[in-house]
């Protein structure tokens, strides 16, 4: 059985047997966005969920037309960070939609795009196209993150996007997208989503960046050696540098070689002394 047929079941299964959870919460918040904020109820979006991309449903938790007053052309980028999220702060937010999103249900609506199939419980966040091209310039090959479909949650949740540094968040967003292609585990999903659940209802803290690393590479069956590697173009220079994680460390080389090239373990090894500072 292959990696693809095995994350579907698992979609499946969770998804259809945890329904009697899920499907009346989505109608107790459908009627309180509807009967405190009107039409729409909804917010539909183009975002890329893997290799293509499609319209998108989650709950309208801000004020009308929000999208056109915050998006990756409005908002200029700060601190290098290319990802856009808005602050938990922000007056865009209606006060029903707070608290939709305090609870982390705003996503609730894309249970129906798992079982259509175009998306999945555990994967990285849909993009606008906007965004991704935005992170592609400083990043090329950052459209990796969709090696798998794209997830109602994922590892990046754990830690929380919003205290995230780009590269940190591409790196484990990819490392989680290299490990379910090559060596899937129902066990990492379910614990992924378990752990989501568990960080949302205030039960368990947040994880860090490490400790999320650490539990994706545990639970694959790809050697703690495999490294995930991230190509970040220099602003001032115009050369590459690869920053690399394997099991223990941070570090990257820098590097006048082509895109294929690539580094081998025994390469890792001797880099090691160089390590990347986490800001």
């Amino acid at each position: 059985m292959s990696n693809k047929t095995k994350k579907r079941i698992f979609d499946l299964v969770v998804t259809l047997l945890s329904m009697l959870v899920w499907l009346p919460v989505l109608l107790l918040c459908t009627i309180a966005i509807f009967a405190s904020e009107g039409r729409p109820v909804f917010y539909v979006s183009r975002r890329i969920v893997g290799d293509n991309v499609r319209k998108v449903v989650k709950y309208r938790t801000m004020v009308r037309n929000a999208d056109k007053v915050y998006n990756r052309h409005t908002v200029p980028i700060s601190n290098n960070m290319r990802f856009l999220n808005v602050p938990d702060n922000s007056p865009l937010y209606t006060p029903i939609g707070r608290i939709i999103e305090n609870f982390g249900i705003t996503e609730l609506p894309q249970f129906f795009h798992v079982i259509q199939g175009y998306m999945s419980l555990i994967g990285n966040r849909p993009l606008p196209e906007e965004v991704l091209h935005e992170i592609e310039i400083e990043y090329p090959g950052a459209a990796d993150r969709f090696l798998t479909p794209a997830g109602l949650t994922g590892p990046v949740q754990l830690v929380g996007k919003a205290d995230l540094f780009d590269r940190d968040r591409l790196m484990l967003e990819m490392t989680y997208c290299h490990v379910a292609k090559q060596s899937y585990s129902w066990k990492l999903d379910f614990l992924i989503l378990w752990y989501t659940v568990l960080i949302v209802l205030r039960i368990k803290p947040a994880m860090n960046i490490d400790e999320a690393k650490e539990m994706i590479l545990q639970l694959s069956h790809i050697p703690f050696s495999y490294p995930t590697k991230l190509r970040r173009r220099s602003s001032d220079t115009g050369k590459s540098r690869v920053v690399v994680w394997d099991k223990d460390i941070r570090y990257s080389v820098n590097s006048d070689s082509s895109e294929n090239d690539e580094l081998t373990p025994n390469d890792n090894a001797e880099k090691k002394h160089q390590k990347v500072s986490s800001s």
